[in-house]
């Protein structure tokens, strides 16, 4: 599911003395399939410009095309959109409000009007992306889970909708090193194996380095670096000027190469550059 973004302009308390130009001038298109990372400072726009997507906030100008269909047109329903566009905000455990993990997560389905076999087989689906285990957790309270499990809970309820297109505002805010791991790992599974497409906001840069294809860099509601994730990082004064930087990774890579060793400069993530080190150290002992 393709989405593109002509001429967008968002301008919150328009035509009011505290006016305020949120998005200016956004043209984009995601492809389908794609996994793109979305990183800016806060209040760069990246929350805005993503409620735009599924309806939730409508432009002041501008269109929005998703899969083909102009969102922004006042014929459109919305629904419709909102069934393949899933949107995860931040905290989305806060949103958690059923007796039990099964019917929190069967709510969306529910709706839908669904049978009930399809609503269990979308569920358990769901639970399993998440590694949440079926028996175990299904009647279970939402409210009595850890935090981690809040949040895959939460984030199962997206999933049960089996959206074409999943937007995830800051999806391991708050969580532990693991429960971000495995989190993160769950996304990029079924990125992988459903070819969806994802869009993934977050303020990390390793975790955008390890998981994302291409990257959109906002910067105070315009678009101001986008491409392969590769190409990005090239842009190492630009990032640290608007308040980001590189992957920490990426810095030893370039003491590196300032030192002559000739490191690939393709390779950004963690485990990449290990290989690549491992590689030289090889050669240096053949």
């Amino acid at each position: 599911m393709s989405i593109i973004i002509e001429n967008l302009t968002y301008v919150y308390d328009q035509g009011t003395p505290f006016e305020t130009i949120a998005l200016e001038n956004i043209n984009l298109e995601i492809e389908s399939g794609e996994f793109v990372g979305l990183i800016g400072h806060t209040g760069s726009g990246k929350s805005t410009l993503i409620q735009h997507i599924n309806g939730l906030i409508k432009p002041s100008t501008g269109k929005i095309i998703v899969n083909g269909f102009n969102i922004t047109d006042d014929k459109v329903k919305l629904s419709e959109i909102r069934k393949k566009v899933g949107l995860v905000f931040q905290y989305p455990e806060y949103q958690l409000f059923e007796e039990t993990v099964y019917k929190d997560i069967a709510f969306g389905p529910t709706n839908l009007g669904l049978s009930k076999e399809e609503i269990d087989r979308r569920v358990r689906n769901a639970m399993d992306i998440v590694s949440l285990d079926f028996e175990e957790y299904k009647e279970k309270s939402p409210f009595e889970l850890s935090g981690g499990q809040k949040r895959r809970a939460a984030i199962a309820g997206v999933l049960a909708m089996e959206p074409e297109v999943l937007i995830l505002d800051e999806p391991t805010a708050g969580l532990d090193p693991r429960g971000r791991d495995e989190i993160l790992g769950q996304i990029k599974r079924l990125h992988d194996e459903k070819k969806i497409t994802v869009v993934l906001v977050s303020h990390s840069m390793e975790d955008i380095a390890k998981l994302v294809e291409r990257i959109i860099v906002m910067h105070n509601g315009k678009i101001e670096i986008t491409g392969p994730k590769e190409e990005v990082f090239k842009h190492a004064d630009r990032l640290e000027e608007i308040g980001l930087g590189l992957p920490q990774i990426l810095y030893l890579v370039n003491a590196l190469k300032a030192k002559g060793i000739a490191i690939d400069e393709n390779v950004i993530a963690f485990d990449a550059v290990k290989s690549e080190l491992l590689r030289l150290v090889g050669e240096k002992h053949a």
